[in-house]
């Protein structure tokens, strides 16, 4: 197979002429800057989740300040990494991707409290309780809660108060005792499908009560590095730029939400990657089995259904859905209906029921109407997918798809494009780069206004890369190729 030109991100040079001997020779300094970037990145990395704490709003500057210096280091590593040849650039970013995430585990969850119900869900179930049967403040649970997740208010002047680490104030049911927890949301059931649940249950059954976080972010580092690991091997099977797995490996928003923050799409990404892989090379039946049980890690994966579809589509359906089913199988008897948890009311809380959350299209549009809008988009969108990708390379229909889908939804939560990331460095396309950066303003930058514009700014820059894509494309005389570029294999995908 042809070895596909990497002016994706133009770093493909893995070695530079010696005018004097005449010779090509390999020059070492990229490799030192590179190693000394990702150290520095490693390091602030450490600083932010051992120094800073729990992102309040006092510590926002400093946050804002170390995450954008982690940017920009980023950046520059990734342009370092054109001039370091092939197998060093992997090693470096295996080895800086298991040094950044070393320091990711310095201190607890920064920016996000959602693995505390992970621990709490896998501490449920391995006491023989379904996770879906009683909420957190649930008095029948009273006997399992661990310090560390519960403890009594502080009585103050107007009342009782909670602070970190557990901030959330509760009431527990039906005794109405008040208490502090960690847990956001800590009166409604689990919202978390059944394939996350089982490895809450997993993780938390080998370690003893008092471990508080590091398991979840341990297990979050170690699918962080087997997703870096199959891009690499992705990449190079399939004679891409094997570079393209930094945009994963290094990545500041992978570190901070699949590792210090453990979030449960870490497991969706990895399924999903695993899936595609089988599916492109023919494996229908793993490959729906795999993503079936992606999608019942997070729902959201199913985006990446559609551009796999093209070819044997009812082997792999069959399959996602059967799996899908039997891991729901043992929850739906020991709890049935109440296995949907808090999706519905979840969907409420954010506004997709009424379309307000559907930021670019709110813009122009009432609310009734963005959410009209946003399921034809959606729709035409994957039905393109299905058409034109190619089913031995999905991942540009893929990217395509995800990323479609996070602009038009607009989730307010960074973690939901860890699903997107895969595909970035699959495709080598950095444009998409800047939708991550929308979501990490919307994080550090609570003001609905701002998250608008860095949406905005973001579909520029994605729409402008594109447009020039297309037209050196049709420049180049592959006008196929420039008007559907996902369907074509070959050197530009």
């Amino acid at each position: 197979m042809p070895r596909a030109p990497a002016v994706t991100l133009g770093i493909i040079n893995d070695r530079v002429s010696d005018t004097a001997t005449g010779r090509t020779s390999v020059s070492r300094l990229p490799v030192i800057l590179a190693v000394l970037v990702f150290a520095a990145m490693a390091v602030l990395t450490g600083i932010m989740v051992g120094r800073f704490g729990y992102l309040t709003s006092s510590r926002r500057p400093e946050f804002f300040a170390v995450v954008g210096a982690l940017w920009v280091l980023f950046a520059v590593g990734l342009v370092l990494l054109r001039r370091v040849p092939a197998r060093a650039a992997i090693v470096i970013i295996l080895a800086a991707s298991t040094v950044m995430g070393g320091t990711a585990l310095l201190g607890p969850p920064n920016t996000s409290s959602d693995s505390a119900r992970y621990a709490w869900d896998g501490i449920v179930q391995d006491a023989g309780i379904s996770p879906y049967k009683y909420v957190p403040s649930s008095d029948a649970l009273k006997k399992l809660r661990p310090d560390w997740l519960f403890s009594p208010p502080v009585q103050g002047a107007s009342g009782p108060t909670c602070g970190l680490p557990r901030p959330y104030l509760a009431h527990t049911s039906p005794s109405g005792v008040v208490m502090c927890t960690a847990i956001n949301r800590p009166s409604v059931p689990t919202i978390y499908p059944p394939a996350s649940e089982l490895l809450f249950a997993a993780v938390r059954a080998v370690v003893p009560p008092d471990a508080e976080f590091w398991p979840l972010q341990l297990a979050g580092l170690l699918m962080t590095l087997a997703v870096g690991a199959l891009l690499v091997f992705g990449l190079r099977r399939r004679g891409l730029n094997p570079r393209w797995a930094a945009l994963w490996a290094v990545n500041p928003l992978v570190i901070s939400q699949a590792v210090t923050n453990s979030h449960i799409d870490i497991l969706g990404s990895l399924l999903t990657l695993l899936a595609v892989f089988a599916i492109a090379s023919g494996a229908r039946w793993r490959g729906g089995i795999l993503l079936g049980a992606a999608i019942a890690a997070k729902l959201i994966p199913i985006l990446a259904a559609p551009a796999v579809l093209r070819r044997q589509p009812w082997k792999i359906i069959v399959a996602a859905v059967a799996t899908f089913a039997v891991l729901y199988i043992p929850y739906i008897i020991t709890t049935g209906i109440g296995v949907i948890g808090y999706l519905p009311g979840y969907l409420n809380e954010e506004g997709y029921n009424t379309g307000n959350r559907f930021v670019l299209l709110r813009a122009f549009l009432p609310g009734t109407a963005s959410l009209v809008v946003a399921v034809l988009l959606l729709g035409a969108v994957a039905v393109l997918a299905i058409i034109y990708s190619n089913p031995e390379r999905p991942w540009l229909g893929q990217l395509f798809v995800i990323g479609s889908a996070l602009f038009i939804a607009s989730p307010p939560y960074a973690w939901y494009s860890l699903l997107l990331v895969p595909f970035i460095a699959m495709t080598g396309r950095w444009e998409w780069l800047a939708l991550l950066l929308a979501f990490t303003v919307r994080e550090l930058v609570p003001s609905n206004s701002a998250y608008e514009w860095s949406l905005f700014t973001a579909a520029v820059i994605v729409a402008v890369v594109s447009l020039g894509r297309w037209d050196r494309a049709r420049a180049g005389g592959r006008r196929m190729a420039a008007l559907v570029p996902w369907r074509v294999g070959g050197s530009h995908d």
